[in-house]
């Protein structure tokens, strides 16, 4: 579906969106934000990701969109579900069930009216170690701090710096290789948004851009590698990874988290 007229640009190549098109990316972001309620019902010791991951396509379709990541570059799924140190992209299979004391990375898009949603959330199978939550916290606020940032006249890289400096005062190593986007008609549109960076440089932030941020977490080292099967990521020395994913709206006041309502905990 083409973008409808009202679409703008920056001379830097990131769309400015209207208020119709941000209610589509509103109502696409919401099948998302169930989507991923849904399945957290699920995650429970002995589950397989297969499963779940079924459980997603059944319900994104459902709701009258379609999944965007299945077939996206080849991606063989609905979801991506990454375990312990597994970092992105991790591929669904009956064979991957879940043990109290994992943590698994959902990611999820879909695709209304041709627009994308997208959103992740790493989740505690069970008990975890204090370290794992403290994982999982700290992505979290490093995402609500990158929120924080959201507003007309910051820059770009304000938002990195925002999420590299809560993640390293609490000891955790951000990810140099993969990066928040712009998303619209598009699941990666300009810019990419990375998880760390100098305050104050890039791009000033106006009004209708619309950002996946998604600060990712490793407790070890960031260098990382990508496994046989072409799309799953994990950290060189296997650490572990946590993940999470908001669409927001750059606002001239309170940033518009278009996936508010994800229950974290």
């Amino acid at each position: 579906m083409e973008e409808i007229s009202t679409t703008m640009r920056t001379n830097s190549g990131i769309s400015l969106r209207s208020a119709e098109e941000i209610e589509k990316l509103r109502a696409s972001n919401r099948i998302v934000v169930e989507t991923l309620n849904l399945l957290r019902e699920e995650i429970k010791p002995g589950i397989d990701t297969l499963y779940l991951d079924g459980l997603a396509f059944d319900n994104i379709r459902r709701r009258g969109a379609i999944p965007a990541f299945k077939g996206y570059q080849g991606y063989p799924a609905t979801i991506c579900a990454s375990i312990n140190h597994e970092l992105v992209h991790g591929i669904p299979a009956k064979t991957k069930v879940l043990k109290a004391g994992d943590i698994l990375t959902i990611d999820c898009g879909a695709i209304l009216d041709g627009y994308v949603g997208d959103a992740a959330v790493t989740y505690p199978v069970g008990e975890i170690t204090s370290r794992l939550r403290l994982l999982l916290e700290t992505t979290k606020r490093c995402l609500l701090s990158a929120i924080e940032k959201m507003r007309e006249g910051y820059r770009l890289y304000d938002i990195s710096c925002a999420i590299q400096e809560v993640a390293e005062a609490t000891g955790f190593n951000v990810v140099r290789d993969y990066t928040g986007h712009g998303i619209g008609t598009k699941m990666h549109e300009p810019p990419h948004i990375p998880n760390y960076g100098i305050a104050g440089i890039g791009p000033r932030l106006k009004a209708g851009m619309v950002f996946a941020l998604e600060p990712m977490l490793i407790d070890g080292g960031y260098r990382v590698k990508t496994a046989k099967d072409g799309w799953t990521v994990f950290p060189l020395d296997m650490s572990m990874t946590a993940h999470f994913e908001h669409s927001v709206v750059v606002t001239s006041g309170e940033p518009d988290i278009l996936t508010a309502g994800i229950i974290w905990d």
